[in-house]
């Protein structure tokens, strides 16, 4: 056995300022601070989390947008299209009936047109008009190049300006669409002609200055 020495005892060390080291008190704290900042990088993490998220969204949402238009334009091309092709169709169809539509006119203007013919003609005319097709073409009405086709040509007197005397071959249009312009005679002014109200302002001047002097 080891011999102690008497009266002598183990104690604990001392700082000089007299108060006993707090271990347990520091390490705690230590504890609390480490969750605190382990939060606060969580929250980062989170809010870049989110902001990506948002990001996609957004750039989601645009890609959307521009399919949605471009099927929408892609839509109206298409219906666009599709009216063309019919209007064209038609067109054709209805351009090749254009030399019957002719015969049954002349027929008309003769007095041929009776019995069965008569009855054929008008049905023929009239599904025609259903599918659109409209007949135009006056005598009387000013010459327009875009619409007339001038196959003869005179002076008149009596007009006073380019005008349609006669129609030798109606047209005929599709909505807007002109597929055949009227074949028209056409009349321009007398040249050195006066026109019509200047004559009659010169005739009326000449009478009264005749029936001063017969009154003089």
């Amino acid at each position: 056995m080891s011999e102690e020495t008497p009266g002598f005892e183990e104690k604990p060390e001392v700082p000089a300022d007299g108060k006993p080291e707090e271990p347990k008190a520091a390490e705690s704290a230590k504890d609390e601070a480490a969750p605190a900042g382990d939060e606060s990088a969580q929250d980062v993490a989170l809010l870049a989390q989110l902001d990506q998220a948002r990001t996609a969204l957004s750039e989601r949402t645009t890609d959307l947008q521009r399919l949605q238009a471009e099927y929408q334009n892609y839509r109206r091309r298409v219906e666009r299209d599709r009216i063309t092709v019919k209007e064209i169709a038609v067109a054709s169809l209805l351009t090749e009936l254009l030399p019957t539509l002719d015969d049954i006119g002349r027929a008309r203007e003769h007095g041929e047109l009776v019995g069965g013919f008569k009855s054929v003609a008008e049905s023929l005319e009239t599904v025609a008009a259903k599918m659109g097709l409209q007949q135009f073409g006056k005598e009387g009405e000013p010459f327009d190049p875009t619409v007339h086709e001038a196959l003869m040509h005179s002076y008149a007197p009596d007009v006073t300006e380019t005008t349609c005397v006669a129609i030798l071959q109606p047209g005929y249009r599709i909505g807007e669409r002109t597929i055949r312009p009227a074949r028209v005679a056409v009349a321009e002014p007398q040249p050195g002609a006066a026109p019509k109200s200047e004559s009659s302002e010169g005739d009326a001047s000449s009478d009264k200055d005749a029936d001063a002097a017969d009154n003089g």
